[in-house]
């Protein structure tokens, strides 16, 4: 299990997409796979086919407490069945971790696509976290179509449960936590600022969706077929980097085979 200062890593799935790289991303050249697979080999996989991890993170609180970023691809009947390597397993990750349910005071969603959501309910309706407030944007929550499966199976049941929360633009979550608005991939994907209480904690940053893969981070103007807005997604992602690498932070990342990296000098290990 990967952790960088107060963040822990938490493995949910790791699958095949089900597009070709050169599908997913056609505007990438070969210096850019070369340099992205320098980056991170494990994303490569047989006849231009992506290999990517499906990942969640933990940031440790006082008392015990948790916030966790995002939640998986879920259960086999979950939202992302018809694409996703269900079930995930996210639950025992958790426990690995010494992380009970009942222990998780927020969950943010960076974003409502069914691969970040699997797990924010049990298949009965209920809540996975209980004493949780699920944290979205509300630009997202008013862009999700009605018939998307995730409003049935997230949106929904979180409102009728009491426990959604609908944030508007950058928010602070509490001490060294930082909900960042990035636009783009969704019209209210956000990204995760976590800061550490010492001058030497590095920052980490919690990236979603604004890169999925190495290619986009090697070479940020790269757009990602299912971005809805690539404009704005690759601003979202350029403005994210600069202030990664201003800052020190480390990077946090959802699909890349490598949980954190250095921005600074993403193939090395980071400090």
């Amino acid at each position: 299990m990967e952790r960088h200062g107060f963040v822990t890593a938490l493995l949910d799935a790791t699958g095949f997409f089900f597009k070709s790289t050169q599908d997913a991303f056609p505007d990438a050249d070969e210096a850019d796979w070369a340099a992205a697979a320098a980056v991170d080999p494990g994303v490569i996989g047989p006849d231009g086919s992506w290999r990517l991890d499906f990942r969640c993170f933990a940031v440790a609180r006082p008392g015990g407490r948790w916030i966790l970023v995002d939640a998986g691809v879920g259960p086999a009947e979950g939202p992302g069945a018809d694409w996703c390597p269900v079930p995930g397993r996210l639950p025992a990750a958790l426990a690995e971790a010494g992380i009970e349910p009942e222990d998780v005071e927020a969950v943010v969603l960076t974003h409502l696509h069914d691969d970040h959501v699997g797990w924010s309910l049990r298949a009965k309706g209920e809540p996975m976290f209980p004493a949780a407030r699920y944290v979205v944007q509300r630009t997202e929550t008013e862009a999700l179509s009605r018939k998307d499966p995730v409003w049935d199976w997230v949106v929904e049941p979180l409102r009728a449960a009491g426990q959604l929360q609908e944030a508007d633009g950058r928010v602070r979550l509490g001490e060294g936590l930082t909900l960042l608005p990035t636009p783009g991939h969704t019209p209210g994907h956000q990204a995760v600022l976590v800061t550490g209480p010492g001058r030497s904690d590095r920052p980490v940053l919690i990236t979603g969706d604004a890169l999925v893969h190495p290619v986009q981070l090697v070479a940020p103007a790269t757009s990602y077929r299912y971005e809805r807005d690539p404009v704005t997604a690759r601003l979202s992602r350029e403005a994210l980097l600069a202030m990664a690498v201003e800052r020190g932070a480390v990077l946090a990342t959802a699909h890349l085979t490598r949980a954190f990296l250095d921005p600074a000098d993403p193939s090395a290990p980071v400090p």
